[in-house]
């Protein structure tokens, strides 16, 4: 999978966990967009999901309709995207 241009605009903001909330505001995107573009994101294993602790991993099971109540950080496939696209 290539991300979209809006996906690797999200991945930059994920170096270090970063709640659902403040990746609307950060990234400036709508909430469903954003939450669209994240579930494929971890789907695809470019990012991690994180109790709000941010220090938590989550199992691969977290809840799709609540995901203000998780932290999300890039892998390490994750920044490698970052990287290629020198975001």
């Amino acid at each position: 999978m290539k991300p979209t241009p809006d996906q690797c605009h999200i991945l930059s903001f994920l170096i270090y966990p970063e709640t659902f909330h403040q990746l609307l505001g950060e990234t400036r995107m709508q909430q469903g967009p954003l939450r669209a573009d994240l579930m494929d994101l971890i789907s695809h294993g470019f990012i991690e999901v994180y109790e709000t602790d941010r220090e938590t991993l989550v199992s691969p099971f977290y809840d799709t309709d609540n995901m203000g109540q998780f932290a999300y950080k890039a892998t390490k496939q994750g920044l490698k995207i970052i990287e290629q696209h020198a975001i």
